[in-house]
């Protein structure tokens, strides 16, 4: 059965060509069985496959199929190959039965769009590189991947292009994200230099054998990863570009959050996960990127309106609790919280996304209410990814992942009664803002009546996902209350995590009833200002904002910053060098050839005694120099 890992990336990408090349002639319910079906394919595979791996592990926990040699240039030779062991398996799973069910509900909500066959293409080469990006062997081939999903992001972003902010919106994640890939690139380059491998494997073997813990190389090569990985994840300071996104249509805002692109440098982070203990100070920059990005992210969610928008910073915020876990050594709990994450954030998205098409594209919460009665089935899936996102105590997944994160973040040895301060304080924010959403879109006065009701391919997804965004955290559950560590049982022999559970069980379950405290009364304070005395939300219109909230509604200001120190210098420069040295010289020479045209143009009389005349002067001439020589 492993032997079919490969097939796994390859079905999406054949979806992706029939699309591209016979879209324009196929029915849209051959399209979307095309883009559906090979997808929910890759899928039942990956379940075979992770059945298979678990069930009869092979030598090492980890299996490699190479395809074949993709360069070989001397020592440099990376090729076509595929890495399966417990953490490329959970992100397979996640990619693959995730985005099966985002596909599904597109069927749906993009029937009667224009470029359905392109946007299911887009789509499947979106969850294609996804998958070549977790699956690769190789950073060169994992490279690949990223810059794959990059190309995607900027595709899907811009669907709808004929809308200029829509262009706008796919430019900027495009530029922005390409500012970490370069970084990227360079630590690639130096990993290459020193180790002369880019197989990862070999090179988790090698680093910790050739450099030593604090080193300069070291330290050098783990910053630019994690330069990769910010802007991919839309950490602080490159996350500006994902709120923006926003502007595509909502399953691909779904399936960016939730299942692909987002969650690569979590999963960079955490496959070299080696390189950054060899570099305790990046190490712990990621902590604190993490821990600065949630707070700023969950404050920024609190002031928005669009309904998409406050989940795009919520998914910022989200990221962060994963980068926290991942600068504290604890890797299978920030990859537990990517997987249950992914459930209820998709669960979110795709409910947000069935509002907005049963009311006239309203994306304005302010311009909603009164849904509870009016969709029952959106309002309580969505309560469920609501309840989820803020933690609920024992009954949701994000309850379970979220609490694992704080506990580590403050018993782990490299841990921090600061950071663990930093993430009670993003939980308590989450808990408000995303009951602030729920109350305001679906209780109170009705200010938008649907005009249609979803479909079934648009409410299973909603459904299952539900499902998961409650069962997905029994998965893996704290000493106090089992300690089923069905999940990270896998994980821990991958990623060799480094935190410990120093303090006894009863100062766990002391921690884990603080954390619980915080969100019900982050839940309470939502009820009071937004349910309970609802005078800010019985308008149509949100109330005036505070300097503060202004600042915190604008993403405390960063693109402004980023205008001033990046954009502004740059086209006075471009505008003052307009006329530089080297376009003298290309001007000139264009100036020179049209003269010089223009002179041969003078020649062209028409008259033949002319021509021959010239004729007759010139065998003269070269008579007369054959003769002198």
């Amino acid at each position: 059965m492993l032997t079919l890992l490969c097939l796994v990336p390859f079905l999406p990408f054949v979806g992706f060509l029939i699309l591209a090349f016979f879209g324009a002639r196929l029915t849209k319910s051959i399209i979307a069985g095309v883009g559906v079906g090979s997808v929910g394919v890759a899928a039942l595979l990956t379940i075979m496959i992770g059945a298979s791996f678990i069930g009869a592990p092979p030598p090492g926990d980890a299996f490699t199929q190479t395809l074949w040699s993709w360069i070989d240039v001397g020592n440099f030779n990376p090729a076509i190959a595929f890495h399966l062991d417990a953490l490329s398996l959970a992100m397979m799973f996640v990619i693959t039965f995730v985005g099966f069910f985002i596909h599904l509900y597109s069927v749906e909500f993009m029937r009667e769009e224009e470029g359905y066959s392109r946007f299911f293409a887009y789509m499947n080469l979106f969850v294609g590189s996804m998958l070549i990006l977790v699956m690769a062997d190789n950073l060169l081939l994992l490279y690949l991947g990223w810059e794959g999903v990059g190309l995607c992001s900027y595709l899907l972003i811009g669907f709808w292009y004929r809308d200029p902010a829509n262009g706008y919106a796919a430019r900027k994640a495009f530029v922005v994200t390409r500012v970490g890939d370069t970084a990227m690139a360079i630590g690639l380059f130096i990993l290459f230099t020193n180790l002369g491998t880019l197989n990862i494997q070999e090179i988790l073997q090698q680093a910790p054998q050739e450099w030593m813990t604090g080193s300069g190389i070291a330290i050098a090569a783990a910053a630019l990863l994690l330069g990769g990985a910010v802007g991919k994840s839309a950490q602080l300071p490159l996350q500006t570009w994902l709120p923006d996104a926003m502007a595509g249509p909502t399953p691909v805002s779904a399936l960016i959050h939730a299942a692909t692109m987002v969650t690569a440098g979590v999963y960079l982070i955490a496959r070299t996960h080696v390189l950054f203990q060899l570099a305790p100070i990046v190490q712990t920059l990621v902590a604190v990127v993490g821990a600065l990005t949630l707070l700023i992210a969950g404050f920024s969610a609190l002031t928005q309106r669009d309904i998409k928008r406050v989940l795009a910073y919520s998914t910022i915020s989200q990221i962060g609790y994963m980068f926290l876990a991942l600068g504290v050594g604890a890797y299978a709990a920030a990859m537990f919280h990517f997987m249950t994450h992914a459930f209820f954030k998709a669960l979110l998205f795709l409910g947000a996304g069935v509002i907005i098409h049963c009311l006239h594209h309203e994306h304005d919460m302010f311009k909603m209410g009164g849904l509870k009665q009016r969709m029952p089935v959106t309002f309580w899936t969505f309560l469920i990814g609501g309840a989820s996102l803020a933690a609920l105590p024992l009954v949701t997944a994000g309850f379970y992942s979220k609490d694992m994160i704080l506990w580590l973040t403050w018993s782990s040895e490299i841990g921090s009664p600061w950071l663990w301060a930093a993430g009670l304080l993003g939980a308590f924010v989450t808990a408000v803002y995303t009951f602030r959403m729920i109350f305001i879109t679906f209780y109170g006065k009705a200010r938008t009546e649907p005009d249609k009701s979803p479909g079934m391919a648009m409410t299973v997804p909603l459904v299952v996902l539900a499902i998961l965004s409650i069962a997905g955290g029994f998965v893996e559950t704290p000493a106090t209350l089992g300690h089923i560590t069905a999940f990270s049982s896998q994980l821990h022999t991958v990623l060799a995590d480094v935190s410990a559970l120093h303090p006894s069980v009863s100062t766990e379950l002391l921690f884990q009833g603080i954390a619980a405290l915080v969100t019900i009364l982050g839940i309470f304070l939502a009820y009071r200002f937004y349910l309970q005395k609802p005078q800010a939300v019985r308008t149509s219109e949100a109330p005036a904002m505070s300097g503060v909230q202004s600042f915190w509604f604008h993403g405390w200001c960063f693109d402004w910053l980023y205008d001033r120190l990046f954009v502004m210098p740059y086209l006075w420069f471009a505008n003052i060098n307009r006329g530089d040295a080297t376009d003298y010289l290309y001007t000139g020479l264009a100036r020179f050839l049209q003269a010089v045209y223009h002179g041969l143009r003078l020649t062209q009389t028409g008259r033949v005694r002319n021509y021959a005349a010239v004729i007759a002067a010139g065998t003269i001439i070269i008579i007369a120099m054959v003769i002198m020589l």
